[in-house]
């Protein structure tokens, strides 16, 4: 016990004396850690790059009702904060809102990651006006991002070049990197449409947003291949082939059906088949979300049904070519298609993927076609999904063989309503973070003392929001055990 508090000691003074760039080196070392098992891996108060009132009382309030499963406790108040404390860079800048959010060990802003990582304290802006306004920023921001290049998936905070100046596409340097993916354009009209009805705050839907919205639309019918391929194209010198992209940077070829092509998936990596189904579905709900606002906000009924014309089309298109009749569960989606009849048969772990559908309310929980696809996705059938001695879950090529990736078993637990099922995830959750008190990018399923990332906020903030939903959803007794 007194070697424990030593080490923490130890580690609050190097915090202090250290500079923010090391500062990052330092914190990566903390949370890696696992002989600090049960001691807070929170940065100390000084060092906390964003405090919430609400949050913390939030946090109390959870680790009291939890106080019988001291682990899983010790892991909420690590994971739920840690967006917050370790990646929110919150200001003002010319009068306005703004914050740019890392992804945790990666000082880049992700539109995907920023999106998902701050989701959970939407629910609670109305409690803290502090925390409505760094959501707020987080939105203005993402605004600004997609004006720069709505073809861009990365950013630096400010014209800072990248380690990825050399790829083949056409970078600025505001960008970190150029990986064209649907998502990059769902999340933040997702997080703004969720931030709108909460507060009401109707501000964030502006000029840079009707900008943005204008810029989504014009990338997504560029990117149903009907007039050509479309401006973007991406190459990048690697040893490492889904990092760059194959048909002379366009990807492979695509017959103009109504979908929408995504050159890359959620994970960074190439698509194969362009057609990315999950994304396409996000699409059409976000579209959705978008005509709303434009009716309602903006009074702009022509860019509104210009959103919800392109939403039915590709509703449609995903309605004749998205669907499958596998030989085992019957029909289900497939994961890539190219329009001409082939369909890639397999999930990724992330979010949007097949599985998350449910979850991201981009189609009915009870659809059947989504549940066939759901015990598809969580079986050895699909060639992405990993089961070990250590625990069990789907993965994918961006980090390789056995390899499954936590996110995908808090997306089973959030789409599940069987409680046998949620302990199970529970349990795969607090024995595979290595008694670091973190959740990782992916753990081998054998040993999960070998993962990657110790410091990746997003799963973090998610598994924070897990916990709150089973609490919502009445499932305290189930936690506690």
């Amino acid at each position: 016990m007194k070697k424990n508090i030593l080490i923490t000691l130890c580690l609050a003074y190097n915090c202090l004396t250290v500079g923010a760039q090391d500062f990052g080196k330092e914190y990566i070392r903390m949370t890696a850690d696992n002989t600090m098992v049960l001691q807070s891996k929170r940065p100390p108060i000084e060092q906390r790059l964003f405090r919430s009132e609400v949050i913390e009382k939030k946090i109390k309030e959870v680790k009291e009702l939890l106080k019988d499963n001291p682990k899983l406790a010790w892991m909420f108040e690590n994971c739920f904060p840690n967006t917050l404390e370790t990646t929110v860079h919150y200001r003002v800048l010319d009068g306005e809102d703004d914050t740019f959010v890392y992804t945790g060990d990666i000082h880049a802003m992700w539109l995907r990651d920023s999106g998902a990582q701050v989701w959970p304290y939407v629910q609670f802006a109305n409690q803290d006006k502090k925390l409505a306004r760094m959501l707020r920023g987080v939105i203005l921001r993402q605004w600004k991002c997609i004006c720069t290049d709505p073809y861009a998936n990365a950013f630096n905070d400010g014209p800072t070049g990248s380690e990825w100046e050399s790829d083949y596409t056409e970078m600025k340097p505001e960008l970190h990197e150029r990986k064209y993916e649907i998502d990059s354009h769902c999340y933040p009209i997702r997080l703004a449409y969720e931030y709108w009805r909460v507060t009401d705050d109707a501000t964030i839907f502006g000029a840079d947003w009707l900008q943005a919205i204008t810029l989504t639309l014009q990338t997504f019918r560029e990117q149903q291949r009907k007039q050509g391929l479309g401006p973007y194209r991406f190459m990048r010198k690697t040893e490492r082939a889904f990092d760059t992209v194959g048909w002379d940077g366009y990807g492979a070829p695509v017959k103009p059906v109504g979908l929408i092509a995504s050159t890359f998936r959620p994970s960074d990596d190439a698509t194969i088949l362009p057609f990315l189904i999950p994304s396409n579905f996000m699409a059409v709900s976000s579209l959705r979300k978008a005509a709303e606002i434009l009716t309602t906000v903006n009074h702009d009924e022509t860019k509104a049904e210009e959103c919800r014309a392109l939403a039915d089309e590709v509703e449609a298109a995903l309605k004749q070519h998205a669907v499958v009749e596998h030989p085992k569960y019957g029909k289900i989606y497939a994961y890539e298609v190219d329009g001409y009849g082939s369909h890639l048969l397999m999930d990724d772990a992330n979010v949007p993927s097949l599985l998350a559908m449910g979850y991201l309310g981009d189609v009915p929980m009870d659809d059947p076609i989504y549940q066939n696809t759901r015990r598809f996705v969580w079986s050895e059938d699909n060639p992405t999904f990993f089961r070990g001695k250590a625990g069990e879950g789907i993965g994918g090529p961006h980090i390789g063989y056995d390899m499954p990736w936590p996110m995908s078993i808090m997306m089973f637990a959030f789409t599940s309503n069987d409680d046998t099922e949620i302990a199970h995830c529970l349990h795969l959750l607090t024995s595979t973070d290595d008694n670091t008190g973190f959740i990782h990018e992916a753990f081998n399923k054998d040993n999960a003392a070998k993962y990657s990332r110790p410091w990746f906020a997003w799963q973090n903030t998610l598994f924070g929001e897990l916990i709150l939903k089973l609490i919502a959803d009445g499932k305290v007794e189930l936690l506690k055990r």
